[in-house]
């Protein structure tokens, strides 16, 4: 009788803690970060999981969210571009995560889009993109092309009388898709295919002694000229590196860049970098109340005065934040309710404006050009006057100019034809 007693006993307490565990998981929203913790994007993709960790904690120190503590998810994609897929996939069926923040290259994101529709979940997208998409699950917070690859251009053609480009980019889709909108925008503008260098290289590219004395002869036809890279990674340091050691100076060919930030700075040897420039819609300079406070909290959160801030840190700054708004105005965390609540969403950015959520999912921005300075932060020497609405499908290509993203009812479509009055599909 005594055992009979002692199990039983046992067993309900068993039975107790489950349901005390079930209850203590149903008492937190699960958020899902999908970021390389290991791999070669490792070096920039650990800082934006770290900034969602520290956006989270801001967040529950607020009281949570809905009444619920916020719980972080992490797991380490690797660099690998179809594991982004299974590890997505972890995240929403296994974890039970109400939204994800993550992704950086755009074949880790065009890898993780069937996953999201598939289980109507939604990915918050951080980071710089070609465009030429959108998708109902995903919030699109980096800049469209027309949200620094064109206004970048125009600053160089406008400001610096460049009449000569060449458009250097490594070989995969982001610079491919961007080059192919610049060169089209280009030759709108009047200017000849022969003033137009096109070229392409690998991941991880060491050896620029040719490539940079093409660029060289190039510019030497009497025409201002000036390089549009989307060189990306690793392979921008011997590429600066070249450039220097081939005499070639920022007055002479000016290097307006896409991928070169805070991150990528830090710790190099910016002597051969300093004068030229990059676009982007953040600088750690800006000079803004609300910039101040965020990196204070950023340095007090990862412990090192020396960790910088960067573009894509903002765009998740901005997500998170109209994630936190879209919940609250919907009063649930479900997928369709805060799709439908999120546009119009506005919350502020860190260069002192604010910035919205449009119905194709992307984002209003302002456009920056900064000149990279010997300490490795930037000043800005350009911006745009007003906030840039994000275009999903660019003016300037034959199979996009005719296409509108809308996901509000009743268009509730992300390639619709306003030649043609329908809508091509899942709009991805």
């Amino acid at each position: 009788m005594k055992n009979t007693l002692t199990k039983f006993a046992l067993a309900s307490l068993m039975a107790s803690t489950m349901i005390g565990g079930a209850s203590a998981q149903e008492d937190t929203i699960k958020v899902g970060i999908l970021h390389s913790l290991s791999g070669t994007m490792a070096i920039s993709e650990t800082t934006l999981k770290d900034a969602m960790l520290m956006l989270i904690e801001e967040q529950n120190k607020k009281g949570g969210l809905l009444g619920k503590k916020l719980e972080a998810v992490v797991v380490d994609p690797a660099s690998d571009w179809p594991l982004f897929a299974e590890k997505a996939r972890e995240l929403i069926e296994v974890n039970g995560v109400d939204a994800v923040f993550g992704c950086w290259t755009s074949v880790s994101r065009k890898s993780v889009l069937p996953v999201f529709e598939e289980l109507n979940s939604l990915l918050f997208y951080p980071v710089q993109y070609e465009g030429e998409e959108s998708q109902r699950n995903v919030f699109y917070t980096g800049a469209a092309p027309n949200q620094q690859a064109i206004p970048a251009v125009d600053y160089l053609m406008n400001e610096e009388g460049v009449e000569r480009w060449v458009l250097a980019g490594t070989d995969y889709v982001y610079p491919r898709t961007t080059n192919k909108i610049l060169e089209a925008y280009l030759k709108s503008k009047g200017v000849a295919e022969e003033d137009i260098m096109i070229n392409y290289t690998p991941f991880g590219h060491s050896d620029w002694q040719t490539i940079v004395s093409d660029i060289k002869t190039f510019g030497s036809a009497g025409k201002k000229t000036a390089v549009v890279s989307t060189i990306n990674g690793d392979a921008n340091v011997p590429f600066y590196k070249e450039l220097a050691n081939a005499g070639i100076k920022a007055e002479d060919i000016p290097v307006v860049a896409f991928s070169v930030g805070e991150e990528e700075l830090a710790g190099l040897d910016t002597e051969p970098l300093v004068g030229h420039l990059a676009a982007w819609n953040y600088f750690q300079s800006a000079d803004t109340d609300i910039n101040a406070e965020f990196i204070d909290a950023w340095h007090a959160f990862i412990g090192d005065e020396d960790r910088v801030t960067n573009d894509p840190m903002e765009a998740h700054f901005i997500g998170f934040n109209m994630w936190v708004e879209a919940v609250e105005k919907a009063g649930t965390t479900d997928p369709d309710a805060v799709i439908d609540a999120i546009v119009g969403v506005s919350v502020p950015n860190l260069t002192g404006g604010y910035s919205a959520m449009m119905p194709n999912h992307h984002i209003t921005k302002p456009v920056l050009i900064g000149e990279i300075q010997d300490d490795g932060q930037f000043e800005t020497v350009w911006e745009t006057s007003g906030l840039v609405v994000g275009d999903a499908w660019s003016d300037y290509l034959d199979g996009s100019k005719d296409l509108i993203s809308d996901w509000r009812a009743p268009l509730s479509c992300g390639n619709f034809n306003t030649a043609t009055g329908k809508c091509g599909g899942s709009g991805s």
